[in-house]
């Protein structure tokens, strides 16, 4: 049994996290701002900016599974990606090493790539393309320095691709919902890559990753096969009984327009389902070499296909009890 604090646990992996790590005999606190709906009675509420709060949290833990943060494309302030990204690493690593925790599992992004590193692995150059991606890279750097501060501490850097759910209101999701109202317009060419996971073959992943030895390791995390954009796009229709979307829209007149309601957002003090960065997303390749992963021997709970069957279902049942 390890003693385990999930540092974001009231969120969407954290919950699974929890969930899956209980399951697994371990003992299990989480840390988080929101509150809990699945493990109120393990949360101590707390903000990871909040320096001693997160001190007198990881106290007695062996491991600490650090999942909190900003993400979404539409922050405001951006100042809080670094605030939480940044500030909250830094207070968590000097907790643990107060605490004496040997073992930290951060869960990066692939966002520290940037948009134009296909088929990345863990060396290539970080080349983050905005200020998420950014906070990302000084989080793990700050994460690499309290691990080569002990000669028995062990990190694990993880950078998952988009991660999607049960329950989870991110980008397939949206995508998904969009497609099951019948408002989804394809843009661009639908031919460019996206590497996605199934979120509970991510935290089976961390699940029985929880030790390692001293020292630190860098793996990104992503479930084969990858998509083109118009498959992921043609395979949700097929699981939502849905046609295909009947008309396509050229990058360029999907950029303007995004341009054009970026600026409403602007105006109005609130984002809008589309903006350019959303644009760009969808139409970037989006791969990552996952070698050094396959290379640890995991084996997968369920396959790509089926985590996406289970969050159309999940959807469609939501769906009809509204």
């Amino acid at each position: 049994m390890t003693r385990v604090l999930v540092v974001g646990g009231s969120g969407f992996i954290g919950s699974r996290l929890a969930s899956r790590l209980l399951e697994l005999g371990h003992e299990v606190a989480l840390f988080d701002k929101a509150p809990s709906m699945l493990h109120a009675p393990r949360l101590v509420r707390g903000d990871v900016r909040d320096a001693a709060a997160l001190a007198d949290a990881v106290q007695g833990f062996d491991c600490i599974v650090a999942l909190a943060a900003e993400h979404r494309d539409d922050v405001r302030p951006e100042s809080l990606y670094h605030d939480v990204n940044v500030g909250g690493a830094a207070n968590l690593v000097r907790a643990a090493a107060i605490a004496g925790v040997r073992r930290i599992v951060f869960v990066s992004s692939v966002a520290v790539y940037g948009l134009d590193q296909p088929l990345a692995d863990e060396a290539a150059p970080l080349r983050p393309a905005g200020a998420y991606g950014h906070s990302k890279v000084l989080a793990e750097r700050i994460h690499e320095e309290w691990a080569d501060a002990g000669p028995q501490r062990s990190l694990l850097v993880l950078r998952p691709v988009v991660v999607f759910g049960e329950g989870n209101r991110g980008n397939v999701h949206t995508l998904a919902e969009q497609l099951r109202r019948g408002r989804f317009a394809m843009v661009g060419s639908g031919r460019n890559h996206k590497a996605i996971a199934y979120v509970g073959n991510l935290v089976e992943f961390i699940a029985r990753h929880l030790e390692g030895p001293p020292g630190r390791r860098v793996l990104n995390y992503a479930d084969p096969p990858d998509f083109r954009s118009g498959d992921l796009v043609a395979r949700l229709c097929e699981l939502l009984g849905r046609p295909p979307p009947s008309w396509r829209l050229p990058y360029a007149a999907a950029h303007a327009a995004a341009h054009a309601c970026d600026a409403v957002a602007w105006c109005l003090r609130r984002p809008l389902p589309i903006s350019v960065a959303r644009v760009r997303k969808f139409c970037a390749r989006t791969q990552v070499s996952i070698a050094a992963l396959e290379a640890t021997g995991f084996e997968r709970p369920l396959s790509l296909d089926e985590g996406l069957a289970r969050m159309v279902a999940a959807m469609r049942a939501e769906a009809d009890q509204s």
